[in-house]
C-alpha cells in the first residue's frame, strides 16, 4: 500500500512538472487534490490498460525498435485526460507524446531519489 501511494504521489508530481513545462498540457485547478486525483487515474490507466495495449502492439514496438512505446505513453496520457472529467487537457497526440517523455523522465528521477526501484529484502531474523 505504501508503494502504491508513493507511485501516485510521484505521478502527481510528474503531471505537475509536465503541465508547468509544456503549453499543450494544462490542468484545470492547480491544487494538490487535483494533482493527486490525476496521479491516481494515471496509475490505474498504466496498471490496467497499458499492458494490454503494449501486448497488442508488440509487432509495432519490435518494428520501431521500441520507439512506439513513446506513442503508447502518449495515448495513456490522453486516456487519463479523457477520464479526468475536465481536470486535464491535452491539445493533441504530439503534445501527449512529449508529455509522456517528460513524465517518464520525472518519474525515473523521483523513483531513484526515493529508492523505489531497489529490490525489497526480507526482514532479518533477530538472534
Amino acid at each position: 500500500m505504501r508503494n502504491f501511494l508513493l507511485r501516485v504521489i510521484v505521478s502527481a508530481i510528474a503531471i505537475a512538472v509536465t503541465a508547468a513545462v509544456l503549453p499543450g498540457i494544462r490542468v484545470a485547478n492547480n491544487d494538490i487534490f487535483t494533482f493527486l486525483l490525476l496521479g491516481l487515474i494515471f496509475g490505474i490507466v498504466n496498471a490496467l490498460i497499458k499492458p494490454i495495449v503494449t501486448l497488442l502492439s508488440c509487432p509495432l514496438v519490435i518494428l520501431t525498435l521500441g520507439l512506439f512505446l513513446f506513442v503508447i505513453n502518449g495515448v495513456m496520457l490522453m486516456i487519463t485526460a479523457a477520464l479526468s472529467g475536465g481536470r486535464l487537457f491535452v491539445d493533441g497526440l504530439g503534445w501527449a507524446i512529449v508529455g509522456g517523455i517528460i513524465m517518464g523522465l520525472v518519474n525515473m528521477v523521483l523513483e531513484v531519489l526515493l529508492g523505489m526501484n531497489e529490490p525489497q529484502r526480507p526482514p532479518q531474523a533477530v538472534r
